[in-house]
């Protein structure tokens, strides 16, 4: 859950918390996961909670913090606010002679907190003549999990190896111990590159629940619901681009993060929730140092993250800025990306204003 946030010598040192895939529930597409990963379980819709908690029985960590070490809560409140753009997660763009656009920093999951907009966003959707979202092709779970398996060099490992024969036994028994639990067979995923095992780990079992239920993650809604209306939506990426992006990074940075994503276990649930409650109050500076002082590890390095955040963030931060821009320049669009993608001096806000667009916090 990591971004562009700020410069080289602002950004707080980027964190390693449950392997890096933590950064991918407001800045990654989990919606990509989500979809490639929900093909591989054996829970049936039928057998799926609906009416699952959506906290997930997590605990926000920053109110915990608070109470135990002020001083340390203070710290992480400081580090985002120096944040350029890490304040709110709903922003208008504007240009002379154009109708006003708009951004949205979401959350890629279908919990109902995060599926109720800020004020004024919801109007703005209504209003907008074309819906932008990260890739239109989430509109079709099925035919997109089908397009990606058909290209195995996007998701599976094409060395003829399997994941078990990248890990320890240790580790490895780890691994089918965790993935019985979510109901994947370890035989099922054998064969995929290991960010995209560790996304079913990253993932809650409540979002889980909901997702074989049915509910739609909110990007997806906001899709899903313009193109039921008649109204255009338009995607920035492709799906097949976004995972280039991930399978494009070093194996063994991916292997790192999958065991400590297996080591995280239930307190993803802890640090999804704290993610929302941050994510709700629209103080995304703060997600990048609250990470790294909840969940320290010193197993990646400074290297690997940064790698990381190159690839996943900034450079696809410039491919929206860039494939936006057309659409804005027609006005009254409505943009929905994740959230981490809005804020730092690489961030989409600062991009949007180079291009000439004024840019500003809604509320």
């Amino acid at each position: 859950m990591i971004s562009a946030l700020g410069s080289r010598t602002m950004r707080s040192p980027t964190p390693a918390i449950g392997g890096m895939l933590l950064w991918l529930a407001t800045a990654f597409p989990l919606m990509l996961a989500i979809i490639l990963i929900a093909t591989m379980l054996t829970l049936q819709s039928a057998h799926a909670d609906e009416t699952v908690s959506d906290s997930c029985g997590g605990k926000d960590l920053m109110a915990e913090l608070q109470k135990t070490d002020p001083a340390k809560y203070a710290s992480i409140i400081a580090a985002g606010d120096k944040v350029e753009n890490g304040k709110g997660i709903f922003w208008k763009i504007e240009k002379s002679g154009l109708k006003p656009s708009w951004l949205l920093g979401t959350m890629h999951v279908s919990d109902s907190r995060v599926l109720t907009m800020p004020k004024g966003a919801p109007e703005a959707v209504a209003a907008a003549d074309t819906i932008v979202v990260e890739s239109d092709e989430i509109l079709d779970d099925k035919r997109a999990a089908a397009a990606l398996f058909a290209n195995p060099s996007l998701t599976m490992l094409t060395d003829g190896s399997t994941i078990s024969q990248h890990l320890s036994p240790e580790d490895n028994a780890k691994l089918e111990a965790g993935l019985k639990a979510r109901g994947i067979a370890l035989a099922a995923v054998s064969r995929m590159q290991p960010w995209l095992i560790s996304s079913s780990f990253e993932m809650t079992g409540c979002e889980i629940h909901r997702k074989t239920a049915g509910a739609k993650f909110l990007d997806q809604k906001l899709a899903s619901d313009a193109a039921a209306e008649g109204k255009q939506v338009k995607g920035l990426e492709t799906l097949a681009e976004q995972a280039k992006a991930m399978s494009d990074l070093p194996i063994a940075l991916h292997l790192k993060s999958l065991i400590q994503t297996l080591e995280l276990g239930d307190k993803i649930n802890d640090v999804n929730e704290t993610m929302t409650d941050l994510y709700r109050a629209g103080n995304i500076g703060a997600m990048i140092p609250m990470l790294k002082v909840i969940e320290p590890d010193q197993n990646i390095s400074d290297d690997d993250t940064a790698a990381f955040e190159q690839r996943i963030i900034l450079d696809r931060n410039k491919v929206m800025a860039e494939r936006s821009a057309p659409i804005l320049d027609k006005g009254n669009a409505f943009i929905a990306v994740g959230a981490l993608h809005l804020a730092g001096d690489q961030g989409l806000v600062a991009l949007l204003r180079k291009q000439g667009f004024t840019v500003t916090a809604v509320n």
